[in-house]
């Protein structure tokens, strides 16, 4: 059982002075912030419809799933992996729970949202096996299941198709209920990410993720369960993508074999914009819940200001680069303060 600590040098990502790699993080997510709060202000001025309440709503219900897939890929790109299979995850979660109302309508509802994200969780279990166990790499392995479990989903279906009208309205409803006026789906997205964030923070194991990504043998040296804390972020990651597969259910309620194609890049674009270092160690389920925010926004918005979908994909292309510039430069910054500290105290 995992208990909450205080921070240490070596759970602390990119090594060097905690405080200032905190400053550090905290500055790019308050720039993510400001250049989504501008985007708003410009396509505001444009169109002042785009800040009405169902444009809002709307936002945010594009951004809810985007987001949570987000979160649980921080936990496990901090870990110095990648899971490229999410898209398939949320689409096999989401048609699981669209037959099961099919095929046993008078199930109750939590219990098939909670099959839902089993399903995920599965997966997630696979994948992390995998990579914790049998040692091979998240790239190699994530590339391969995100095609078995979509072939899996291509399987299952067989041409056909789950709509509205095979799904219970309670369940239809959750996609449509609002919570003080926040849309039920976005709240429970906000849950989440502060549910991640409290334990990524607070609670040893979660801190030895960072540990693990920042070094992954100084990691197992100290004593850090390596595989079991790996194992374990693929496993949150695959249940959280199992939670978005089952809202998407209720939002949409359109289900076929091809539910969450291509989305794996944009999942993996959200937390590298959000400050969330592909190389592992560093980055909060916040920034990549913003970052995630601002992608939404940014597809929202440029047809607005009539942009061209070629750009549109460019200005995305062109944050992920500069995400990463950015990580490298601290990362080279971090290494010189070590030497510095190093040859001083030699």
């Amino acid at each position: 059982m995992s208990t909450p600590v205080t921070e240490t040098p070596l759970e602390e990502h990119g090594g060097g002075d905690p405080r200032s790699s905190r400053r550090l993080r905290q500055a790019r997510e308050l720039g993510i912030l400001l250049a989504l709060v501008l985007l708003v202000v410009i396509t505001t001025l444009v169109n002042p419809g785009f800040l009405s309440s169902q444009s809002i709503d709307d936002l945010l219900l594009g951004a809810t799933l985007l987001t949570i897939l987000a979160v649980g890929q921080t936990m496990v790109i901090v870990t110095r992996c990648v899971d490229l299979s999410v898209g398939s995850i949320l689409g096999l979660s989401a048609f699981a729970v669209g037959t099961l109302f099919v095929s046993f309508p008078s199930l109750p509802i939590v219990l098939v949202a909670l099959a839902g994200v089993l399903v995920g969780a599965a997966c997630g279990l696979v994948n992390g096996t995998l990579v914790a166990t049998a040692r091979v790499p998240a790239l190699v392995v994530t590339l391969g299941t995100l095609y078995v479990f979509r072939g899996i989903d291509h399987w299952w279906a067989s041409g056909t198709q789950i709509n509205a009208a095979d799904m219970p309205e309670e369940f239809l409803g959750i996609g449509r209920t609002s919570l003080l006026g926040i849309p039920l789906p976005a709240v429970i997205a906000v849950a989440v990410v502060l549910g991640a964030g409290w334990y990524l923070g607070s609670y040893r194991s979660g801190r030895e993720l960072y540990a693990i990504g920042s070094e992954p043998q100084a990691a197992r040296l100290s004593g850090i369960p390596v595989d079991r804390r790996v194992l374990g972020a693929f496993i949150a990651n695959g249940a959280l993508a199992g939670l978005a597969g089952v809202l998407y259910a209720a939002r949409f309620g359109t289900l076929d074999a091809t539910v969450g194609t291509g989305l794996e890049l944009e999942v993996v674009a959200a937390a590298v914009v959000g400050g969330v270092a592909i190389f592992g160690g560093s980055g909060t389920v916040y920034g990549a819940a913003l970052g995630a925010v601002l992608l939404t926004t940014i597809g929202s918005a440029l047809p607005i200001l009539q942009v061209n979908a070629f750009w549109q994909q460019a200005v995305v292309g062109l944050l992920i680069l500069v995400a990463i510039g950015m990580d490298r430069l601290l990362a080279v910054r971090t290494a010189r303060r070590l030497r510095g500290g190093e040859s001083s105290g030699a």
